[in-house]
């Protein structure tokens, strides 16, 4: 298991190793903590299929690349809710699209509307140098509890942890009704259970 930043890292040791490679996380993508997200989902809501999940934040952000990966499999609608300073990649929401992935893409936090599932992350990681613009540019996409109205009243908000409090989510939504962020925490280590057994050919339980 390679937890790194950049992601040749990732693609060089699994192209030279004898056995599977697990991606704990890159500047690019976060597959193990979405497992996890889904399985959260999956309890909470039942299936993800029709459901609507909307992200508000940094466009760029690798738990978001992975739920864009991830609309290929799953029939779900996912919007993106971010300044056009810091979208998705470009080559990742083509590739979506094209393959099927129901993603849409703008600046207006109406698209909250209706939403089954909002979420976000920390707005600067420690690879970003532009901490300052990039907290002024994203801070009108806070989930606060106006947005969470915007929402289906049955909503539930998430947020792969830890969080910067007051900044990309304030303390009334993540301490709130709606907020399933520790189950959300908690599945991780299931999660990675299922999927070292799965790499090692080993059934889970019935």
């Amino acid at each position: 298991m390679l937890r790194t930043f950049a992601a040749h890292k990732l693609r060089e040791l699994a192209e030279g190793a004898s056995v599977p490679v697990i991606n704990g996380l890159t500047d690019h993508s976060h597959p193990c903590q979405v497992m996890a997200d889904v399985m959260t989902v999956e309890e909470r809501l039942g299936s993800l299929s029709g459901k609507t999940v909307v992200w508000c934040g940094d466009g760029g952000d690798n738990v978001l690349t992975s739920w864009m990966h991830i609309a290929v499999a799953f029939d779900f609608n996912l919007r993106v809710i971010c300044p056009p300073e810091f979208p998705p990649e470009p080559e990742v929401l083509r590739n979506t699209q094209k393959n099927g992935g129901r993603v849409t893409v703008t600046a207006d936090l109406d698209a909250v509307k209706d939403a089954n599932i909002v979420m976000t992350d920390c707005w600067v990681s420690m690879h970003n140098s532009d901490a300052g613009v990039r907290q002024q540019r994203l801070l009108p996409y806070q989930v606060d509890a106006a947005v969470m109205r915007r929402a289906s009243p049955k909503a539930i908000f998430m947020h792969c942890l830890p969080a910067h409090r007051g900044e990309e989510v304030t303390d009334e939504v993540l301490d709130g009704p709606q907020s399933v962020v520790f189950d959300e925490a908690e599945n991780r280590l299931h999660v990675q259970k299922a999927i070292i057994c799965w790499c090692l050919g080993i059934e889970g339980p019935k």
